[in-house]
């Protein structure tokens, strides 16, 4: 109640009436109750009174606890979880409210909690005044879901937005066993001795959510947390607020998923953004006023609705006041860190790129086909070459056998949107023994028509052996305007070229063709490429990016060259070069404001950026492009992909024209680097710092010495230590209020900077 009361409202199924009822224990409270819940512990052996004391009597002696219970009948028992305002939480028995564990400070968000009465250590930290009357408990929920090992979950919500999850255990200690275990003299259980029913082999312990709520709770305000067992097939459960949230409970794992970027109403869906890893993300959404890329805003109330009409779908209110029913996509597994779609592909897809226009999405893939060998001979060797072979190498019964090679095709694939199944739009095979090495929607400016073109460029390669010379060919299609067309691409160019064609690009109008070590610079008449500036690499060149008339090209040994291209004159100007002997796995432009980094990733899994400042002595003039950061991933990065970094509130008055790079791995993951303004930097250094001695890691494992630059017995000077590692930081919200305050005092600043800090990088990169 508002006054800090509480009060047991009890329905009567006969008379279909609700009586309210004040428990006596709570009539002369001393303190205020902030927020309660009730739980209802049901099943064959209710799982709670296995972490009674007593609990031995009620199945037996000899009899183990393991919850697979022998009767099949429904037994249920309900508690009381009550929160006062100065933290402390304790669980009743009703309609007995008898208390049966109590946590001292369960707002300090400790580690374990375990029942106070009954410890061994009684030694209470004391939080500050101000912060101990700032922050409270505004709601509780306790739930167990479905599954056969499957225990109760405990939530909290504070009034700042921290939301504590604590997942429930019973351990038995040896102490207890001697206590609860004794018998009488005469073989008799002494009943007098296991009387106490409290759960005292109870045990929570806390577990890592990923949710940035960060905004202020009234106490006051409507229930947040909403519990649901099926909506979609899944179990979990939804947080409402100004970033809605979903928590879905996989095999007793949480998978945390915001509100999608886009809903569709029922009949259809609630339908999120879907796109590749290593592909460029479709058109961005509406970007609201508070950073997030909500599709109705912040929700207010939240229900499960289950009927003819609507299967297990969902009714939510936004706080304009709109009402939407609405269903979960079935075509995503959200057992996963985002939803996720597989397309059966039957092959191997190597690399994805995205056509904005018609939303399309051309694909490399490979599928294994297996040939005589007689016949893959034909194809690879020169006839004058066959004749010389030896005769064991062509016997009879060695060209019977088979021999298995890979076929290349680029798909063209369209996402439905009304069923969500992906379609081949177009399938464009590619020739005998020719890979597609990279595929590119590139704007050419027509010379012959002065207009722009879009098109879709493919680099291939010739794969025959050592002793046949590197070729391969330049690829150009345009695309069809008419939906009903049968041919949806159409073959505009194709040249042949020597060395394999392993990046393009449009450098202002003109296509930027890397074929082995030689960049060439081509502008297109609407039929042909004629060559107007070209640029020699050292060895192999492995990626290409552009902005504005800056090129930055990845050498597979000689590490990044930056280079600048000049209309007048037309030509390909080196402007500086990394000196360093770098196998460059993977190059992309990272914008701060009006400054320009190089971001590269290497054989050694490190990650260096690179600055290019002339005026410096130590960049020869120049010539020497500088470390500006470095940093040791762990994985080989092989794809970035250039997004801009979405508004949030604390950086609202900072540089708009701001990207952070998203990258995937050999590994299989995704990661994020993006840049941050000075101050916070400094203020997140420090904490860092403090953070590699005060968090207990994996194994023992010092994080400051995994992340420094591994160049594996090369000449490397190491560079500035510019980057943070927001995997560490993240185990700040994960340490008691207590130990978040000494950290925050000892670093100079507050925990309430320190979490809006956290909040708006989470904002600001919440591309997924």
């Amino acid at each position: 109640m508002v006054d800090g009361t509480i009060q047991l409202l009890v329905g009567d199924h006969s008379t279909c009436a609700l009586s309210i009822s004040v428990p006596s224990i709570f009539t002369n409270l001393s303190e205020k109750v902030s927020a309660c819940t009730l739980y209802r512990d049901r099943g064959p052996e209710p799982w709670l009174r296995k972490t009674r004391s007593d609990a031995w009597l009620s199945s037996g002696i000899a009899e183990p606890i393991d919850g697979s219970g022998s009767s099949s009948q429904e037994q249920s028992d309900i508690y009381c979880i009550i929160c006062y305002e100065s933290g402390k939480l304790e669980i009743f028995e009703v309609p007995s409210f008898r208390c049966v564990f109590s946590v001292e400070s369960f707002l300090s968000g400790e580690a374990l909690l375990v029942d106070a009465k009954g410890r061994q250590d009684d030694t209470k930290v004391s939080l500050k005044k101000e912060v101990a009357d700032s922050i409270r408990v505004v709601e509780l929920a306790m739930h167990r879901w479905s599954g056969q090992f499957s225990r109760p979950f405990l939530f909290g919500l504070l009034n700042d937005g921290t939301f504590l999850c604590y997942h429930a255990y019973c351990y038995e200690g040896l102490e207890s066993n001697v206590k609860d275990n004794s018998f009488s003299p005469a073989g008799s259980v002494d009943l007098a001795s296991a009387s106490d029913s409290r759960l005292k082999n109870l045990r929570f312990h806390r577990i890592s959510v990923d949710i940035t709520l960060r905004e202020d709770i009234s106490s006051l305000a409507r229930p947040r947390i909403t519990i649901f067992n099926n909506v979609g097939g899944y179990e979990g459960l939804f947080l409402s607020g100004t970033r809605p949230v979903w928590v879905m409970v996989c095999r007793q794992r949480f998978r945390v998923h915001p509100q999608g970027a886009r809903c569709r109403s029922f009949p259809g869906a609630s339908q999120r953004t879907a796109s590749f890893a290593c592909g460029n993300l479709p058109e961005h959404t509406i970007v609201r006023a508070r950073g997030t890329r909500l599709c109705d805003g912040p929700i207010e109330a939240f229900t499960v609705l289950h009927n003819v009409n609507c299967c297990h779908g969902l009714i939510y209110v936004t706080s304009q006041g709109f009402l939407k029913i609405c269903q979960l996509p079935e075509a995503y597994n959200y057992d996963n860190y985002w939803p996720v779609q597989k397309i059966p592909l039957h092959g191997t897809p190597h690399q994805v790129t995205y056509y904005a226009e018609q939303s399309l999405y051309p694909l490399i893939v490979s599928v294994p086909v297996v040939r005589p060998l007689n016949q893959v001979l034909s194809i690879m060797a020169d006839q004058d070459l066959v004749h010389h072979m030896d005769n064991d190498a062509t016997s009879a019964d060695d060209l019977q056998k088979t021999y298995t090679v890979e076929e290349f095709e680029v798909r063209v694939l369209e996402l439905e949107k009304p069923s969500g199944r992906w379609e081949t739009r177009s399938t464009i095979p590619m020739q005998s023994f020719e890979n597609a090495l990279t595929v590119r929607i590139v704007t050419l400016h027509n010379t012959t028509t002065k207009e722009n073109e879009t098109l879709m460029a493919i680099g291939t390669a010739y794969v025959q052996g050592e002793d046949v010379a590197a070729r391969g060919r330049v690829l150009l299609f345009s695309f069809t305007k008419s939906e009903n067309s049968q041919n949806l691409v159409t073959e505009v160019y194709s040249k042949e070229s020597k060395g394999a064609v392993s990046a393009v690009a449009s450098l202002q109008g003109h296509l930027l063709i890397a074929a082995g070590p030689k960049i060439t610079l081509s502008k297109w008449t609407g039929s042909e490429l004629t060559a107007v500036a070209f640029y020699d690499a050292p060895l192999h060149v492995v990626s290409l990016n552009i902005v504005k008339n800056f090129v930055l090209f990845g050498d597979i040994h000689k590490s990044v060259y930056f280079l600048s291209w000049k209309e007048q004159g037309s030509q390909l100007t080196l402007l500086a070069k990394d000196f360093g002997s770098l196998d460059c796995f993977a190059t992309e432009f990272l914008i701060d404001g009006s400054t320009l980094n190089l971001a590269v990733s290497d054989s050694d899994k490190n990650l260096q950026i690179f600055y290019y400042a002339p005026k410096m002595v130590e960049s020869w003039k120049g010539q020497k492009l500088l470390s500006r950061a470095e940093f040791h991933v762990g994985a080989h990065l092989t794809k970035f992909m250039r997004l801009q970094m979405l508004p949030s509130p604390g950086l609202a008055s900072e540089k708009t024209n701001r990207f952070a790079l998203l990258f995937g791995t050999l590994d299989g993951g995704i990661g994020c680097i993006a840049p941050i303004d000075e101050l916070t930097f400094r203020r997140l250094q420090s904490l860092q710092r403090k953070l590699v001695d005060a968090v207990p890691h994996v194994c023992g494992l010092n994080p400051r010495s995994f992340r420094q630059f591994k160049s594996n017995g090369k000449a490397h000077r190491p560079g500035p230590d510019n980057i943070i590692d927001f995997e560490l930081l993240a185990h700040y919200e994960m340490l008691s209020l207590e130990e978040q305050l000494d950290i925050a005092q000892q670093i100079g600043t507050t925990r309430a900077q320190i979490l809006s800090n956290f909040a708006d990088i989470s904002l600001g990169t919440s591309f997924l």
